[in-house]
C-alpha cells in the first residue's frame, strides 16, 4: 500500500470512537453480510449506489476495495453504480489523488473510465460512472449500499439483492465551484473511508 494511504488508513482507525452509535448500528448489518459470506466460503459483492455515480458511490468502492485489502480479507468485489450515467466527477477525483491514490484514465471518452491503484502491485478499482445495474456489476447476490437518499428513494427495487442498506452521506456536490469546495470532498473522502474502515475492522 502507498506510505501516504496507509498513514491515512491507520490514523482513521484511531478514530472509530468518532461514529455515532446510530451510525454504528447501520454498518455493523453491512459487517454481519460480509461475515456470513466468509462463513459460507461464497464471494462478497458490495455495489455502492448514489444518484449520478460520480462521487460518494466511488468513495464507497475505491474505500472497501482499500479496507479489504488492510484488513487482509480476501474474496471481496467492490463496484459502483446510479440511477444513472453521467462520469467520475473530477473533484472526487482530485479528493483521492490528495489521499495518495494513484489515479490513470485509461479512455478519452466523456464518460472516462479510471484505473485507480492504492498500491502498485495490486489490482487497481476501475471507476466509470454506470447504471446500477450495467452488465459489469453483478445481478445477483450482493449487497446494495446506498450512499445517497436521492438514490434510496429512487431505486424501490433492486434485482438480485441480497442486502440493501442505506448509509446515506452529504452531497459534496452543493459546494461545487466554491471556496469550500476542496475542504468539502476532502470531508466526505474521509468519512466514508472511516466508516468503510470500520465495518471491515469488527470482522
Amino acid at each position: 500500500m502507498y506510505t501516504a494511504i496507509k498513514t491515512y488508513v491507520e490514523e482513521l482507525t484511531k478514530e472509530f470512537n468518532s461514529i455515532p452509535n446510530n451510525r454504528k448500528e447501520i454498518l455493523e448489518s453491512i459487517t454481519s453480510y460480509i461475515s456470513k459470506k466468509i462463513s459460507d466460503g461464497k464471494p462478497i459483492n458490495l455495489v455502492y449506489i448514489c444518484t449520478h455515480n460520480s462521487r460518494r458511490s466511488h468513495f464507497g468502492q475505491i474505500w472497501a476495495h482499500v479496507a479489504a485489502y488492510y484488513y487482509g480479507i480476501k474474496n471481496v468485489n467492490t463496484y459502483s453504480g446510479g440511477t444513472e450515467a453521467t462520469a467520475f466527477n473530477i473533484n472526487a477525483i482530485n479528493a483521492l489523488k490528495r489521499v495518495g491514490f494513484t489515479i490513470n484514465p485509461i479512455n478519452t471518452e466523456k464518460n472516462t473510465t479510471y484505473h485507480v491503484f492504492h498500491d502498485e502491485n495490486e489490482t487497481p478499482s476501475i471507476c466509470f460512472s454506470k447504471t446500477y445495474d450495467d452488465a459489469k456489476n453483478p445481478q445477483k447476490e450482493f449487497a446494495a449500499i446506498m450512499t445517497c437518499s436521492d438514490a434510496e428513494e429512487n431505486c424501490p427495487f433492486i434485482p438480485g439483492v441480497e442486502l440493501r442498506i442505506g448509509t446515506t452521506y452529504d452531497d459534496p456536490k452543493a459546494f461545487d465551484n466554491t471556496p469550500e469546495q476542496d475542504k468539502m470532498y476532502d470531508e466526505r473522502c474521509k468519512q466514508i473511508a472511516l466508516e468503510t474502515l470500520y465495518v471491515f475492522s469488527k470482522l
